[in-house]
């Protein structure tokens, strides 16, 4: 931790879905004065979330669900992403694997970690695992679709890899947590670009 942030306090504002608090604390600039700073700070636990891919195929995994956050931005609220969720006293691995069979219906034996992120780190606690891992349609369960306990629904594409990065570039998948799994993908050689 920073010396250079003392005196935090937190008030929760709101713990419903998740947690809204509002922190004060003290910091110090770099002309070494303090300033008193109050900030409201979402805290939604930790996730993970995956791309799942198939080199003989050229296809990734997605899924499309409505997103209430994008709605209320004016954006029709439907958003194209990878299989995501909350880690809930697990190893990111063991969520995000019991994640993609609710979500997708697959069932993935391993996965490749790819790193963490923070999603908004100006307000959002949220640190995200990042994961690929190939697929085959063996490995295909159930439909998915989600849960009906968290009232998912989800639509499961299987989309060409080479028209998602199109549809990167082109602004209609917008979620940040797939775009750079995308791009990580399509940097590791691993699946073709060529005729982009």
């Amino acid at each position: 931790m920073s010396n250079r942030i003392k005196n935090v306090a937190e008030e929760i504002i709101s713990d419903q879905w998740a947690t809204l608090k509002k922190v004060t604390y003290s910091y110090q600039n770099q002309d070494q004065s303090w300033s008193d700073v109050k900030r409201e700070v979402y805290d939604r636990g930790y996730g993970a979330c995956a791309l799942l891919y198939n080199v003989k195929k050229q296809t990734v995994i997605l899924i499309k669900q409505f997103r209430l956050p994008a709605y209320l931005a004016g954006d029709g609220g439907f958003l194209t992403e990878v299989p995501a969720g909350i880690i809930e006293d697990e190893a990111p691995e063991q969520a995000i694997i019991r994640e993609i069979e609710e979500e997708t219906g697959y069932v993935i034996p391993a996965l490749t970690s790819v790193g963490d992120i923070f999603t908004s780190p100006g307000a959002v606690t949220e640190r995200i695992f990042l994961f690929i891992a190939p697929f085959d349609d063996a490995q295909k369960v159930t439909d998915g679709g989600g849960l009906d306990s968290e009232n998912e629904d989800i639509e499961v594409v299987e989309y060409a890899f080479a028209k998602a990065l199109q549809d990167v570039k082109k602004g209609v998948i917008k979620d940040a947590k797939t775009i750079i799994l995308l791009q990580h993908l399509a940097l590791s050689g691993v699946m073709k670009t060529s005729n982009l």
